[in-house]
């Protein structure tokens, strides 16, 4: 998936555990943290992902700068100079450094002690401008008693990460990713899912075709284009070999914020028009969970991760009866539940 949304920590990491063979539980995925294999940060439009943590690096080289630019007026409004910044990057190095790793209130406290205010949304905007120049990210879990974690440790991106990956070229790598783990899609979807302009988008498609056509060396897979009409759509042609096991459940129960649902301009294809609003973005900007029958958006469903009720029944809301069967919902629920309760 190269990033998967997570600013709902539990849905991100559902997110990759609804993509796994077998059964996988979030202790397995916390444990994938542990091991450093993936990591969270802001990799792209200001929004918080999980993304395996040789790739982070790389990929913020070419979606750091312009974030950091989008939320310019916010930093001064708050008072954050370029002064200030490099006061904070001072104090999360030594504080960090050596192995140390510290969760977001003990990051805040040190900063204070430096003389550096996180008072109001200060503190937030000067963590993320650590993340979006990769020198710190979010690694290990922070543990919780009673129920699901929620927190991850902060740490240093350089000493957290040993073996970073270094495409020969970057934005067409982050196309071609794109298109392994999104395709059928366009340009329109990757500037849409990455927050870069639309013609960086279609440079990075031209590119990433050249590539497939040329030295497979510097492209992870080849492009193929399936349709020519608005725009290019592609995929990406591998092994003659199935993509989805004959044994997967028809009926899914996939996460806030899901990747299927919100990382294309037109988001008509898996949902009809008249079901977009029930799912999101609302005003508060909230994705509803979703659940997809035959690779069609049919309903959406809630739960609590709060201590004491991350063992409640999820509740599932159909937008029309019919579109799945009761007993393929509650199984999916089930494996959601059988994830989080682990």
């Amino acid at each position: 998936m190269l990033a998967t949304q997570g600013q709902e920590f539990w849905g991100g990491r559902w997110a990759l555990a609804a993509r796994t063979k077998g059964r996988a539980t979030i202790r397995d995925v916390d444990a994938a943290f542990e091991r450093g294999e993936i990591v969270r940060s802001w990799t792209m439009r200001g929004t918080i992902h999980v993304i395996p943590s040789e790739d982070l690096a790389w990929v913020l080289s070419i979606t750091g700068e312009r974030q950091g630019r989008q939320v310019a007026a916010v930093r001064r409004a708050e008072g954050i100079d370029d002064d200030e910044m490099a006061r904070t990057e001072q104090i999360a190095r030594a504080a960090l450094s050596g192995g140390n790793r510290l969760t977001r209130k003990e990051l805040f406290e040190a900063l204070e002690a430096g003389g550096v205010s996180t008072a109001g949304q200060r503190g937030y905007h000067l963590l993320v401008s650590l993340s979006l120049r990769a020198i710190v990210c979010q690694g290990p879990i922070v543990p919780r008693e009673g129920g699901p974690t929620r927190e991850q440790y902060i740490v240093l991106t350089e000493e957290w990460i040993q073996d970073a990956a270094s495409p020969a070229n970057p934005l067409a790598e982050l196309f071609t990713r794109f298109i392994a783990s999104h395709g059928p899609a366009g340009a329109r979807d990757f500037a849409w899912w990455t927050g870069l302009p639309l013609g960086v988008a279609r440079s990075a498609a031209v590119e990433s075709l050249a590539l497939s056509d040329g030295r497979r060396d510097e492209a992870s897979a080849r492009l193929t284009v399936v349709a020519e009409q608005p725009e290019p759509q592609y995929v990406v042609t591998g092994p003659a070999v199935p993509r989805r096991s004959a044994a997967a459940p028809e009926v899914l129960a996939l996460p806030p914020f899901e990747e299927y649902f919100l990382s294309y301009a037109d988001r008509t294809v898996p949902c009809a028009p008249e079901f977009l609003s029930a799912i999101g973005p609302g005003l508060n900007g909230i994705v509803r969970p979703i659940i997809v029958a035959r690779g069609e958006i049919v309903g959406v469903w809630t739960h609590s991760v709060a201590v004491g009720r991350h063992a409640d029944d999820p509740v599932p809301v159909l937008f029309t009866q019919g579109s799945a069967t009761d007993l393929e919902v509650a199984a999916a629920l089930d494996r959601y539940r059988d994830f989080i309760t682990a």
